[in-house]
C-alpha cells in the first residue's frame, strides 16, 4: 500500500509539472519555433541524464540491440506527441488543446487493452466518470471560448494525433518498464528524439540560433521550465510511478492537469477561481483517491484469493 501511495504522489507531482506545458509554449512562441521548443529542452535534459543513464546501463549488462525498442517508442510515441502538441497549440487555442487532451485516458485504455490486456473495472469507470465531470466544471470557461472552426482545424487535428501518440507512448513504456530503469528509459528515448529533431531544427529553424542572445526573460523562463520540469524531473518521476501502477490508472491521473492548471492560473496569472471550478477540482481529487485506494484494495483481494493472478 505504501508503494502505491508513493507512486500516486509522484503522479501528482508529474501532473503539476505537466500543467505548465501550454503556458510555457505560449511564453516561447514569439521567438522560438515548434521544433526548437521541443529540441533544445530535450537536448539539455539528455545531457543532464547522461552520467546516470550510462551508469545504469553498464551495470545491467545489456547490449546495444536492447535499446532499439526506444527508437520505436520515440518515432511513434514521444516524437509526434511532443512536436504535434507544440505545433498544434500554436495553430489553435490553448482552450482547444485542453479539451482535446481529455481524450488521453480513453485512447490509453484502448492501447492498454490491446498491448497489456488491462481491463476497466467498475471502480475505474466510476473514477473516470467523476473525473470527466470534474474537468468539465473546471473547464467551463474554456468551453465558452472553444472554437473548432476551420481557422483552427489543422491545429486541432495535430493536437488529437499528439494525444494518441502520447497514449501509445505511455502504454509502450509500461510494457518495458520492468526491464529498464527510469534513467535508462528517458535517456535512450531522448537520444532518438534528438536524432529525429536535429535535422528539422537545422533545416526549418536554423535562424533561431542567431536570435538566442536576444531572447527575452519570458522566452528564457518558458525554455527553462520546459527543460527542468517538463522534460527532466517530471519524466523521471513518471517512469518511477509507471513501474507500480497500471497504464489506465496513470492515464486517469492526467485529469489532474486541468485542476493544477486552474490553480496555476489563479496564483500566477491572478485569474478568478469560480465555484464550479472549485467543485470540479474537488471531484477530480475524489476520483483520484477512489482509483488509488479502492482499486488497490480490490486488487489485493484478488491476489489473496488467487495468488497466481496478477494485480
Amino acid at each position: 500500500m505504501r508503494k502505491t501511495i508513493i507512486s500516486w504522489a509522484l503522479l501528482f507531482a508529474c501532473n503539476l509539472m505537466w500543467s505548465l506545458q501550454f503556458t510555457c509554449i505560449k511564453l516561447t512562441q514569439d521567438q522560438v519555433g515548434p521544433y526548437f521548443t521541443v529540441w533544445a529542452p530535450m537536448l539539455l535534459a539528455t545531457i543532464f541524464l547522461t552520467p546516470f543513464a550510462l551508469k545504469d546501463f553498464s551495470k545491467s549488462g545489456k547490449s546495444l540491440k536492447d535499446i532499439l525498442i526506444f527508437a520505436q517508442l520515440a518515432f511513434l510515441g514521444a516524437f509526434p506527441a511532443q512536436v504535434l502538441m507544440t505545433w498544434g497549440t500554436q495553430y489553435s487555442l490553448a482552450s482547444n488543446a485542453s479539451i482535446i487532451s481529455l481524450c488521453l485516458p480513453v485512447i490509453t485504455a484502448i492501447f492498454a487493452f490491446l498491448l497489456l490486456k488491462e481491463t476497466m473495472n467498475k471502480i475505474r469507470w466510476i473514477s473516470f466518470v467523476l473525473a470527466i465531470v470534474g474537468v468539465i466544471l473546471c473547464s467551463s470557461s474554456d468551453f465558452k471560448n472553444l472554437n473548432f472552426g476551420s481557422k483552427y482545424s489543422l491545429g486541432n487535428i495535430l493536437i488529437f494525433f499528439s494525444v494518441a501518440a502520447n497514449a501509445y507512448f505511455n502504454t509502450g513504456c509500461k510494457k518495458i518498464s520492468e526491464r529498464y530503469t527510469p534513467m535508462e528509459m528517458l535517456f535512450f528515448i531522448y537520444i532518438f528524439m534528438v536524432i529525429l529533431l536535429t535535422p528539422l531544427v537545422i533545416y526549418y529553424e536554423h535562424d533561431v540560433f542567431a536570435r538566442i542572445p536576444s531572447f527575452t526573460k519570458q522566452t528564457w523562463m518558458g525554455m527553462s521550465l520546459l527543460t527542468v520540469f517538463h522534460n527532466f524531473l517530471s519524466m523521471i518521476l513518471f517512469f518511477k510511478a509507471l513501474k507500480a501502477l497500471d497504464a489506465m490508472q496513470v492515464a486517469l491521473s492526467n485529469y489532474l492537469i486541468s485542476f493544477f492548471g486552474l490553480m496555476i492560473a489563479a496564483l500566477w496569472l491572478g485569474e478568478r477561481v469560480t465555484g464550479s471550478a472549485i467543485a470540479g477540482g474537488s471531484l477530480v481529487l475524489v476520483s483520484t483517491v477512489i482509483v488509488t485506494l479502492v482499486d488497490y484494495r480490490i486488487n489485493q483481494v484478488k491476489t489473496v484469493s488467487n495468488p497466481h493472478s496478477l494485480p
